[in-house]
């Protein structure tokens, strides 16, 4: 029976004592949030020139990772850095094409022809900068937030696309595209759904890319949904 009561006390003192870790770490004091991130968006074309048309759903992908450094005692503000994947697509009228001389050619495609595709698209590696704001707790994972920011883009590879009148086109690494892309950002939300907004402050195209001897100065403005994974 003494032996009972010793392996009870035991068992019991174990318990408690693993309770008191797991709680220990249920309340973090040095808690972070949101430090995966997978988002979808709506791609739209600013500073369009005059005549050239969106056409079909433009669709980007965004996926990586952020480190998050809170600044204050309650840690609901904070400072972001991360890394990630972007791939995005503009289907639109801007005809690609390739001339005699090897060089690219850009005109806007007439009324009169047909065609089932045409689009460019790129792939980037992103560094987002945000500073953050949430009203979240160490016990508390559904909570809001307003991050706000800027993001860095380098261009890895780039396309473009044509099916149509004048056949199958497709061109790689077009070197009229920017390599580097940059602009601003802001998410927000509630738990799991979050509002994305991002608005390109450079040009997608360098100014070697010329439509009608003037220079291309689409952006890409950017809205969908952002979702943050601890």
């Amino acid at each position: 029976m003494k032996t009972i009561f010793v392996a009870l006390f035991f068992l019991s003192s174990f318990t408690l004592c693993f309770a008191q870790e797991i709680n220990t770490k249920e309340i973090d004091s040095l808690y972070k949030e949101d430090q995966f991130y997978a988002g979808v968006t709506y791609n739209l074309l600013g500073n369009i020139p005059e005549g050239l048309n969106q056409s079909g759903f433009s669709l980007g992908f965004h996926l990586g990772f952020i480190k998050d450094i809170p600044i204050n005692k309650d840690r609901d503000v904070a400072i972001g850095i991360g890394l990630g994947y972007f791939a995005n697509s503009f289907n639109q009228d801007l005809l690609i094409n390739k001339n005699s001389e090897d060089n690219f050619d850009y005109s806007i495609i007439e009324d009169s022809d047909t065609f089932s595709k045409n689009k460019f698209s790129s792939h980037l590696i992103e560094v987002p900068i945000e500073f953050r704001w949430r009203t979240s707790t160490p016990t508390d994972y559904n909570f809001w937030r307003i991050y706000t920011g800027f993001k860095f883009g380098y261009v890895l590879t780039n396309s473009a696309k044509y099916k149509g009148d004048l056949g199958d086109l497709k061109f790689t690494n077009i070197k009229d595209f920017n390599t580097f892309q940059y602009g601003l950002t802001l998410s927000a939300g509630y738990n799991t759904w979050n509002v994305y907004f991002y608005y390109a402050l450079n040009p997608i195209f360098s100014q070697d890319a010329q439509l009608n001897a003037e220079n291309i100065d689409m952006n890409a403005i950017k809205i969908g949904l952002m979702f943050y994974i601890l």
